[in-house]
């Protein structure tokens, strides 16, 4: 499974939190989605996933059109609801939001945010829609477009990490990450390769 991350959107210009709100790419997003088709053109990818998100959404368009083939949206590789938090830049939510703010700064924890999804329903959501879309194209390769959030989910599934905590990985905007699972065994085989937007 590709892992890849949407393009820069106006909200990542802006260090604004998105979770489940929809901004649309930035231009600079937008010039990175095509530079990311072109990069997976040739690539054998027998299926091409996408959030229903429209960041997602219109980053996987140009691999689509590159490979041929349709873009299937999954709700399940939507990023992670964050409730109250979502639209707000980290100077308003230290503002608005200051104990929870500075537990936050001190270690990231997805279940401080409001009105946000659990980061044990999180896990669940992101594990369903690995587990399902790789069951239903065994020993092919396939392409999912999603969110940071997302793959730093996965990653730490694959690692056995609880989903609390420091995030480990840099998934950069249009980065590229690749999970193998062979007999039953999935392998972190690359994560956040950048190569194609230099």
């Amino acid at each position: 499974m590709l892992l890849l991350r949407h393009g820069e959107s106006t909200w990542n210009a802006d260090h604004r939190v998105q979770g489940q709100l929809d901004p649309p790419l930035s231009t600079r997003g937008r010039e990175q989605s095509q530079k990311l088709a072109g990069r997976l053109a040739q690539a054998p990818i027998a299926a091409l996933y996408a959030s229903d998100l429209t960041r997602a959404a219109a980053t996987a368009r140009p691999l689509a059109a590159a490979l041929g083939c349709e873009v299937r949206f999954c709700q399940d590789l939507r990023e992670i609801a964050l409730g109250e938090w979502e639209g707000k830049t980290s100077a308003e939510l230290a503002q608005e939001y200051p104990e929870l703010w500075r537990r936050w700064q001190q270690e990231p924890d997805w279940d401080l945010a409001p009105g946000g999804e659990s980061a044990e329903a999180f896990g669940a959501r992101t594990g369903r829609a690995f587990e399902a879309l790789t069951a239903a194209h065994p020993g092919q390769l396939i392409a999912c477009v999603t969110h940071g959030g997302v793959i730093q989910a996965l990653l730490r599934r694959v690692l056995g990490q609880s989903l609390h905590g420091w995030f480990h990985f840099r998934i950069g905007n249009a980065s590229l990450t690749r999970l193998d699972k062979r007999a039953g065994r999935v392998t972190v085989a690359g994560v956040n390769d950048v190569c194609h937007l230099r």
